[in-house]
């Protein structure tokens, strides 16, 4: 059995009493001693601190890096510039599928590209088998640290360290902290507003202590991945792996807006152009409890008793709407407003099907 990996900031959550739990190949926190909901709220009222280090991290460098990142992951680079970050997918040429989903940073020199842990190794492996001469793919996924700061309170926690805030939404500036270099970009998972910061692994303990002091006066929670599944959920961002695979292509997985379909070259491009054009015949939808039925992943979503549609990809209680809500990858015949069944343990709970997200929240606004 592979031993697990753990964060450079183990140390810490260990003091704080948290709860592991194997991910991607990592030991992370779960959950610290308030529990879930309670990190959960923090971050929709106020503010937490999560680790995310697990994440790959890749640079792409050499001259025409930029060009060769366009032409092999989905979203259009040219259409940011030098400073922006960009949600994209590495999609597989052959069927469609998606390999992973992952954010790309956009530097002078280089991109930085941030893939899911479970799908690092196969990100970095497809990237350099098809570099050309003088583009290199570098994995830095054990190098740096990434923790995020999430909630209405973010930016008051980063001025009170003197690192920039309130710059747009998917932008990053690179700054200083202690001597150390830090990337702060405005990007999180949780629907909230807040950032990401990367950082070399030696300097990771010295921000995550300098941050919960800073964030002392605003009650701020360090949040585990349960946390930080609930609040994804709630927003209807799709879980590599879960709600989205190999098995999914990206207009099933209600990421087509990460596709630059009007770029001339992208790895699943071929296959992608005629699903487009035919229009999906299933996409990912939300559901919501209309009693108490809580659904998880792999249960049975039927129309009626006897035809089943789908099944749950991803389920949980919504702290904020106090009810269950799901993802499932529904039949386009089914219409928004749709009461289906969830079997919950042999019982037949009803769920509305909904557009997602679950929760409104102003992530983009300056």
């Amino acid at each position: 059995m592979t031993e697990l990996l753990t964060s450079p900031l183990h140390e810490r959550h260990v003091a704080l009493g948290a709860k592991f739990s194997g991910f991607g190949g990592w030991s992370m926190p779960l959950e610290y001693a308030a529990g879930t909901v309670a990190e959960h709220n923090a971050v929709r009222t106020s503010v937490g601190l999560f680790d995310v280090s697990h994440l790959g991290k890749a640079m792409v460098s050499g001259p025409g890096a930029a060009d060769f990142v366009n032409a092999t992951l989905s979203n259009d680079l040219s259409r940011i510039e030098p400073g922006k970050a960009q949600y994209t997918l590495c999609i597989d040429e052959e069927t469609g599928g998606i390999v992973d989903d992952l954010i790309a940073y956009y530097h002078d020199e280089h991109i930085l590209l941030v893939p899911n842990a479970a799908n690092a190794a196969e990100v970095v492996g497809r990237l350099r088998a098809a570099a050309p001469e003088g583009v290199t793919v570098k994995d830095l996924h054990r190098d740096y640290a990434v923790l995020a700061i999430q909630g209405t309170k973010s930016d008051e926690v980063l001025s009170a360290l003197s690192l920039p805030v309130g710059h747009d939404y998917m932008a990053f500036v690179e700054a200083e902290f202690e001597g150390a270099g830090v990337v702060v970009c405005r990007t999180g998972y949780t629907g909230e507003r807040g950032y990401e910061l990367i950082v070399k692994n030696e300097a990771a303990l010295g921000l995550w202590d300098a941050l919960m002091s800073a964030g002392e006066v605003h009650a701020i929670a360090p949040c585990g991945l349960g946390s930080r599944d609930t609040l994804r959920t709630e927003m209807g961002y799709p879980l590599h792996g879960q709600d989205i695979s190999l098995a999914v292509n990206p207009l099933e997985g209600r990421v087509g807006w990460a596709v630059g379909w009007k770029k001339d070259a992208f790895w699943g491009r071929d296959v992608l152009l005629p699903l487009k054009e035919a229009g999906p015949e299933r996409v990912l939808r939300g559901l919501v409890a209309t009693g108490r039925g809580i659904p998880r992943p792999g249960m049975s979503v039927s129309l009626v008793p006897d035809v089943l549609l789908c099944e749950v990809t991803s389920g949980t209680f919504s702290p904020t709407l106090k009810k269950g809500i799901g993802l499932a990858i529904v039949p386009t015949l089914v219409s928004d407003g749709a009461e289906v069944g969830v079997d919950i343990r042999g019982r037949r709970e009803i769920f509305t099907v909904v557009k997602p997200p679950f929760v409104d929240t102003s992530v983009r606004e300056s």
